[in-house]
């Protein structure tokens, strides 16, 4: 062989090799907060004048429907999980307020994800993605790291705590009695945000924002878009336009929250337009889920109906959320089936790393002797590859683990009760939210022939609750508990004085 040809040939080989892989699909995350189980159409058979979710439940016939997916029970740990890729139990399981802080530690002495772990966004960005954020953040501010810039999105608008007012973008919680406004745009407050928008509300606010996002983006790049609505968080609020089609139910807490996803689900479906006028949809995966279960408390307006249990509770009420995929991008062999495995908001992180044609180890993580990702890849199920869920085991938090067939619940739980079709419309007065179960050591049950949680099964099967609760105690001695510290004063003189009233990062 000629050294000319040998030469062509090496150059025509590595030029093959350079060749950088595909693009990935165009990616929209959508993170419910407070949705209940009973609180959207495709859950409702028969159906209800009550729930009102026409694009969502469109966009589930037209998708695949995740009947086994999981979250923590309450907003922070849940949210903490999908951007970290962990369990909770191995980033943070606490949903304390973004303002803590323990001096001591600089990488885990913080609410929520810490410094050293990164973010989904960051991993998408490696893919050629361009990352955007859009409304409730919860998973930490301490420092710029721990904003969504931080982490990796290229834009975020949206606010840090668990909540706010839809209004006027006030925190409950005040800085020597001065009412602080917890709202952000990328890297400063969000000034002169107050009162504008589509009805003066924060959720019209952050449509305005979507659409920006899709009507600018550069089609030649792949998009991924996090949207988190505060939507169906307390406080309930809504435009009254809204609040006036549910008039006919007579609880007002329950007649708000229906007509708040209402107003979510018309967001929704301008959303899903955008995205088809841009030419995104038929390369896109649109990923749904709630952050944990419906509040079935007083004031909490939810239904989880038939499941047991709500919001900050262990119970399936809380843990197992609405969720589906849809999208162009989704097979068409998967569209409008309902897929059984087990699936935890965790995985996401992997499976969007493995759409992107990245490496979802996290190295940083990694030299900071932090815990690695707990995240599965998932995309092999959901393009219907596989039948058979990767994911066996769920460690629900540091008390609740479900593996195959079975849960084990230990210790005091509440909410040990069920609600009605339209609860709280005396349709079971008692509902079972003040009650406690104690379980002490375990309580065990059958969630797939038993979804409800109705049967204890500890004492007919010892030798499984002795299983089950073997391997929740190897799972216990994984779980990561860093003094996260205290509410930090420093953050109050950093809204007063640095940001002039609003919420920001405080520690340099």
């Amino acid at each position: 062989m000629s050294s000319y040809k040998a030469a062509f040939i090496l150059l025509c080989t590595t030029a093959c090799l350079a060749v950088p892989p595909p693009p990935g699909p165009n990616i929209v995350m959508m993170l419910v907060d407070d949705w209940g189980w009973a609180n959207v159409g495709y859950h409702r058979n028969p159906p209800t004048k009550e729930v009102v979710t026409p694009n969502i439940d469109s966009l589930v016939r037209q998708g695949l429907e995740l009947d086994q997916h999981y979250v923590f029970n309450v907003c922070s740990p849940s949210r903490s999980s999908l951007m970290s890729g962990r369990l909770p139990i191995h980033v943070n399981d606490l949903n304390i307020e973004p303002d803590y802080y323990n001096p001591d530690d600089p990488v885990s002495g913080f609410s929520a994800i810490p410094r050293n772990m990164t973010g989904i966004a960051q991993k998408m960005k490696l893919g050629g993605y361009d990352t955007h954020q859009v409304g409730k953040w919860d998973a930490g501010m301490a420092t710029h790291t721990h904003t969504p810039k931080g982490r990796g999105f290229d834009s975020s608008f949206g606010y840090f705590h668990h909540a706010n007012d839809f209004y006027t973008e006030i925190d409950g919680k005040p800085c020597n009695k001065t009412k602080i406004v917890d709202i952000w745009v990328t890297d400063k407050p969000g000034y002169g945000l107050n009162g504008t928008g589509p009805d003066n509300y924060e959720e019209g606010l952050f449509k305005e924002q979507l659409l920006k996002v899709v009507n600018e983006h550069d089609t030649g790049k792949p998009l991924f878009l996090y949207y988190a609505p505060h939507i169906v968080h307390a406080p309930l609020q809504v435009p009254q336009r809204y609040q006036d089609k549910f008039s006919f139910i007579d609880d007002h807490d329950r007649q708000i929250y229906h007509a708040m996803v209402n107003y979510l689900d018309d967001v929704v479906g301008e959303l899903v337009d955008a995205l088809k006028k841009k030419g995104l949809w038929e390369n896109l995966l649109f990923v749904t889920s709630s952050d944990n279960g419906g509040p079935v408390y007083p004031g909490g307006g939810a239904n989880n109906y038939p499941l047991k249990g709500g919001k900050a509770s262990d119970w399936q009420g809380g843990i197992r959320s609405n969720a589906f995929v849809s999208g162009g991008y989704l097979p068409e062999k998967m569209r409008g089936k309902k897929l059984d495995g087990y699936i935890h908001l965790a995985d996401w992180y992997a499976t969007f790393c493995a759409l992107a044609n990245v490496d979802p180890t996290d190295e940083a993580a990694a030299k900071a002797d932090l815990p690695p990702i707990d995240s599965l890849n998932m995309w092999p199920l959901i393009s219907g590859e596989t039948m058979t869920s990767p994911r066996v085991d769920i460690p629900i938090s540091y008390k609740t683990l479900i593996s195959g067939e079975y849960k084990i619940l230990t210790g005091t739980n509440n909410q040990a009760g069920y609600t009605g079709p339209q609860y709280p419309n005396q349709t079971n007065p008692n509902g079972g939210i003040n009650i406690f179960q104690q379980c002490g050591d375990g309580c065990l049950y059958n969630i797939m022939t038993d979804p409800e949680e109705r049967v204890d099964l500890a004492a007919k099967m010892p030798d499984k609750l002795k299983e089950m609760q073997q391997k929740l105690a190897q799972y216990q001695k994984t779980h990561f508990a860093p003094d996260r510290g205290s509410p930090w004063p420093g953050a109050c003189d950093a809204a007063l004085n640095t940001y002039n009233g609003f919420w920001g990062p405080f520690v340099p």
